[in-house]
């Protein structure tokens, strides 16, 4: 069977866009698997909010984020995965080891941005981005490092928003010259803007759709066809998971706060939570107990 990183990259080539939802935790790992997904970011905000209780701006540490990265490979099968290593926690030196570790952590393709340390969660304001030259020898550290050729190495800019979409394709295209395999424009701010870097990169070009970012001012939602159709070739939803799953708790918490504390009620409500049976199921109860069978004998 092929590499990870080369099903990947063939996926990211093929003609059909990529979609690749945002997973955090073995929950949500499993549900985009069992789903029928081929591919899955993992989402450095719903790791560091889920995992640390803190906003995306530069609290998770390279192993706090490496450790969760291991799990979500160890419980999921064939789901390829595209890790976020954020500005790649110091420079082109400690990138090699960056990627060395994820790249033995099991992800088909890691992700390395342009910003300064603290980063910034893609759609915050007040971003600050490190000089282009820096950024390209983080990608030639990156492109070195890795073991097996095929491991995919992803060049995040965010510097449309500071800078503007022309120096974000400026960037991309000397990432790409430094040997980066897919680009990756966050927080592009039109529709325009979009079909503007796809047709101006050499290289598959990931977006960011941000569904729940309806207040804030930044990249417009296009379905998966619309920006196929404009050349880009995948697509990530990096917050939808994370949100859905914090506003069930919330509908949960707010319920068991009226009827079951303040009411003193005994209250059971299965539209608002998984059943027992489900849950196991989905946690891999039936191979747990195979394998408790064939080496117990239980």
């Amino acid at each position: 069977m092929d590499s990870p990183g080369k099903q990947f990259k063939a996926l990211m080539h093929a003609p059909e866009i990529l979609i690749q939802p945002g997973i955090y935790d073995g929950y949500s790992a499993r549900l985009i698997e069992r789903a029928g997904f081929r591919s899955a970011s993992i989402s450095g905000a719903g790791v560091s909010e889920s995992r640390m209780g803190w906003v995306d701006r530069g609290v998770m540490t390279f192993e706090e984020n490496l450790s969760n990265a291991r799990r979500l490979a160890d419980c999921t099968e064939g789901l390829l995965l595209r890790a976020d290593a954020d500005t790649g926690y110091g420079n082109a030196m400690n990138v090699h080891f960056v990627v060395r570790a994820f790249e033995k952590a099991g992800m088909a393709a890691l992700m390395f941005e342009d910003q300064v340390w603290p980063k910034r969660c893609g759609h915050m304001a007040g971003k600050t981005c490190i000089p282009a030259d820096e950024m390209v020898q983080k990608v030639k550290a990156a492109v070195d490092a890795r073991r097996d050729p095929e491991f995919v190495i992803v060049s995040r800019t965010d510097a449309a928003g500071p800078h503007g979409v022309d120096e974000a394709i400026r960037r991309l295209n000397l990432y790409a010259e430094a040997g980066a395999d897919i680009m990756y424009a966050d927080a592009l701010l039109s529709k325009e803007d979009i079909a503007k870097v796809a047709r101006s990169v050499p290289r598959p070009l990931i977006v960011n759709m941000g569904l729940g970012l309806r207040s804030r001012s930044t990249t417009p939602l296009m379905s998966p066809g619309q920006l196929q159709a404009v050349g880009v070739g995948g697509v990530s939803y990096p917050r939808l998971l994370s949100t859905a799953a914090l506003k069930g708790m919330m509908n949960a918490l707010s319920v068991f706060q009226q009827e079951v504390v303040r009411d003193d009620r005994v209250v059971d409500r299965p539209d608002l939570l998984v059943s027992f049976d489900e849950l196991n199921e989905l946690m891999g109860m039936e191979q747990l107990d195979e394998l408790e069978r064939r080496f117990t004998g239980g």
